[in-house]
């Protein structure tokens, strides 16, 4: 965790630049052009392109044994293929969704002195953010932030989170019980496909009493010059799993596919579900964690839900034992959670090189 006490430059406050009118973004802004939105093909999920798989959880109530089988095999092969796919009719209500998507987005729009009440700092990223990384003169992305811990018990202060609008603490309290519940069928489901025990991955996060979970929400607000800049850089999440809730209207999401970038299109009332850092070491590389990139749009904001689901900061993620063998030994050298995290929030977002640094060497 980093030590910094404050940020090593003055907060600039995206969505205030955006209502700004300004024409050109700051400097500190401009990527290289080599990591500009144009310098990798981007394919639109609406081509007639691969896109992520679409999976419906409500497949694996059926009578039919094959329905829920095929539909076992299709999680695992986004899991192993991708690293991504969508859930629907996964148990969360829409009304729900709906809320937590809309209370949000009037959180980002009140006046900026309210907002500042729940500024963060580097040591926990907690409260009302507009940067990652400590690293003086980095280049930073188009988008505040809100961050905020549900788990493990012990970080959790919901006199941290807004208390405007009125509704939103607990409309946050329900959304995240209702989410939690999604990760841990999920993570079942994905023990199961690695052939392991259903319960491996909630017990090796730590179990009720130590795993983690947070939400960061990100808003996008309009940028004169998305061609130049990125709402959040390249990266695979350090975690064990992320719920993603998107915003329905506006597509920002870009998953690498090869030497492309595929746009996500997202599926009304859909979460869309993607492997962190920590599962691809469980899993031994199994699973794979897949980089991804946020797209900025000139015209329309975009608010988006990230629900982090991940192992207790303490305990050591190592290969599963039955998934290591002579043929594949095991890839990664064992590493707690939070040592993994520091090295990330020191960096930044870093591509794939952050979790490829784990690797054992040979």
């Amino acid at each position: 965790m980093s030590r910094l006490q404050s940020w090593p430059e003055p907060i600039i406050r995206v969505h205030e630049l955006s209502e700004s009118g300004i024409k050109k973004i700051p400097e500190n802004f401009v990527k290289l052009p080599s990591e500009r939105p144009s310098s990798i093909t981007t394919l639109s999920s609406s081509s007639h392109v691969d896109n992520i798989p679409l999976i419906d959880l409500e497949n694996l109530n059926s009578s039919d044994e094959s329905i829920r089988d095929e539909t076992m095999e299709l999680i695992s092969k986004a899991c192993r293929e991708w690293g991504f796919f969508q859930v629907v009719n996964h148990g969360v209500s829409h009304e729900l969704m709906a809320n937590a998507r809309s209370v949000w987005r009037e959180f980002f729009h009140l006046p900026l002195d309210e907002k500042q009440k729940f500024a963060n700092s580097p040591i926990t990223y907690e409260g009302y953010g507009s940067r990652l990384g400590v690293v003086k003169g980095a280049k930073l992305d188009w988008c505040d932030y809100f961050f905020l811990h549900y788990l493990p018990e012990k970080l959790k202060d919901e006199n941290k989170w807004p208390s405007l609008p009125i509704s939103c603490r607990h409309i946050i309290g329900e959304y995240g019980e209702e989410v939690m519940k999604l990760c841990e069928r999920l993570t079942k489901i994905l023990s199961i496909n690695l052939g392991l025990n259903e319960d491996y991955l909630h017990t090796k996060f730590g179990g009720d009493n130590e795993r983690g979970a947070c939400l960061r929400v990100n808003f996008y607000p309009k940028c004169p010059q998305p061609d130049l800049t990125l709402g959040l850089s390249p990266h695979s999440d350090p975690g064990g799993m992320t719920l993603l809730l998107p915003d329905t209207d506006v597509p920002g999401l870009q998953v690498r596919r090869g030497d492309d970038w595929i746009t996500v299109k997202p599926v009304p009332n859909a979460f869309i579900v993607n492997i962190g850092d920590q599962i691809q070491v469980l899993s031994n590389a199994i699973y794979k964690s897949i980089e991804h990139r946020v797209i900025v749009n000139s015209a329309k904001e975009r608010v988006s839900l990230a629900f982090f689901y991940n192992p207790g900061g303490d305990i050591l993620i190592k290969p599963a034992d039955e998934l290591v063998t002579e043929e594949r030994p095991a890839l990664y050298l064992p590493m707690t959670f939070n040592e993994y995290r520091a090295f990330i929030r020191t960096k930044g977002p870093c591509g794939k090189s952050q979790v490829e640094s784990l690797k054992s060497p040979r």
